[in-house]
C-alpha cells in the first residue's frame, strides 16, 4: 500500500474559456539495444515511453489529470506522473497544448467536457514500487512504435508523434552537435550515406 495519496475532486480545478485545464507528461527513459549498434559498434540508445492502463476501457494512456489552482502546471504534470504511474523525474520540455473532449468528465464549468492539456516530456529518474493508483493501473514501458499503436486517444498519439518525437529528434541532434563541439570529433552520419 502506498503512503502517498492521490488527489480527488474538482473543487480546486482550473478552467479557461469553458475548458477544463489538464496537465500531463510523456515519461521516457533510455535503454541500450542488444541487437542494434551505432556506426562505431557501440549499442544503440533506445528511447522507451511509459504508458498506463485506462480505468475506463482498453488501450493505454500517458499520465494526465486536472491542473489545480494551488500548483503550477509543471507541478500538476509531476503529480499526475507520480499518482497514476508511480514515477518521478525531471521535466525536460513543454511539448504542446492538445485539445480533446472528455466523455466522462463533464461539469457545470465545462458542460461539453472540453479539455486543454499541457503536455511535457518527463525524463524518469525513479520508478516507485508503491504508488497511489497502482491498484487500478498497470504501467508498461514501450518503444515509440509500440506506443503509437497502443494509444487509446488520438490526441495522445498526436502528442507523442508530433510533440515528443519532434522534440526528442531535435534534442538528440543538438546533443550530438554539442558532443562534437566538446570533443572536437565529428559524429558519424546516422544513415551512412551523408
Amino acid at each position: 500500500m502506498s503512503e502517498l495519496v492521490a488527489r480527488t475532486g474538482r473543487h480546486q480545478q482550473r478552467y479557461e474559456a469553458g475548458r477544463r485545464l489538464v496537465a500531463g507528461c510523456i515519461p521516457y527513459k533510455y535503454t541500450t539495444s542488444c541487437v542494434d549498434v551505432d556506426v562505431d559498434g557501440s549499442p544503440k540508445k533506445v528511447v522507451q515511453v511509459l504508458m498506463i492502463s485506462s480505468t475506463s476501457g482498453p488501450g493505454l494512456l500517458f499520465p494526465k489529470g486536472g491542473w489545480e489552482n494551488d500548483e503550477t502546471v509543471e507541478e500538476a504534470a509531476l503529480r499526475e506522473a507520480l499518482e497514476e504511474a508511480g514515477v518521478r523525474g525531471d521535466i525536460m520540455q513543454f511539448i504542446g497544448f492538445y485539445h480533446f473532449k472528455s466523455k466522462t468528465l463533464k461539469d457545470e464549468f465545462s458542460p461539453e467536457g472540453l479539455c486543454k492539456a499541457a503536455m511535457y516530456a518527463l525524463l524518469v529518474k525513479e520508478e516507485l514500487d508503491s504508488w497511489p493508483e497502482q491498484s487500478t493501473r498497470q504501467r508498461s514501458w514501450l518503444t515509440i512504435p509500440e506506443a503509437v499503436e497502443s494509444c487509446r486517444h488520438p490526441w495522445m498519439r498526436e502528442a507523442l508523434e508530433e510533440g515528443f518525437m519532434k522534440w526528442h529528434g531535435d534534442h538528440m541532434i543538438a546533443t550530438s552537435e554539442s558532443e562534437e563541439n566538446r570533443t572536437g570529433h565529428l559524429m558519424q552520419p546516422r544513415n551512412g550515406f551523408d
